[in-house]
């Protein structure tokens, strides 16, 4: 599969529940996660339990189709702004349903997608929007180790590295 995608954003929260904060760069750590992201730090909801979750990617596709009304969940419509999402990194041209047990490129860093990463009713809670968890099914972004640690920014390149 050929494909290159952009980092558009990037974003972290000290803790679960905390508001994201854009960063217009971010030191990624193998092995461990983004400088100042909860699960970096250990606060996160799933920081306990045992997953890959070092860093999250989701595509701005996604929250595109969702301020459409793309008909997964009939009649519902919402619109998340990058910072909304809960996901670290967001995304344009990476197809990220594609991408799990693979390796990829972000700007200096590398990355292994381990699993999708599922929806949870705790985020349709806390933004206040029922159908929600529904309509982000299947497309709810992606759960990454980091491989090779080093520093992002908006605007890097994307780049596959496993076929």
């Amino acid at each position: 599969m050929s494909w290159s995608g952009e980092l558009l954003h990037i974003h972290v929260a000290p803790a679960a529940a905390y508001e994201m904060e854009a960063l217009d760069e971010a030191e990624l750590v193998a092995g461990r996660g983004i400088v100042g992201d909860r699960y970096y730090l250990g606060t996160g909801t799933y920081s306990p339990k045992p997953d890959v979750r070092e860093v999250t990617l989701i595509e701005m596709e996604v929250l595109e189709a969702l301020a459409a009304g793309e008909p997964r969940v009939p009649g519902f419509r919402a619109t998340l702004a990058p910072e909304d999402h809960r996901r670290n990194l967001t995304t344009r041209g990476v197809p990220l349903n594609h991408l799990v047990g693979k390796r990829f490129r972000v700007g200096e860093t590398v990355l292994r997608a381990h699993r999708l990463n599922f929806p949870c009713r705790y985020f349709e809670e806390l933004m206040g929007m029922p159908d929600l968890h529904d309509a982000l099914l299947n497309r709810s972004g992606l759960n990454c180790a980091i491989e090779t640690g080093g520093i992002i920014r908006p605007g890097d390149p994307i780049l596959p590295l496993d076929g």
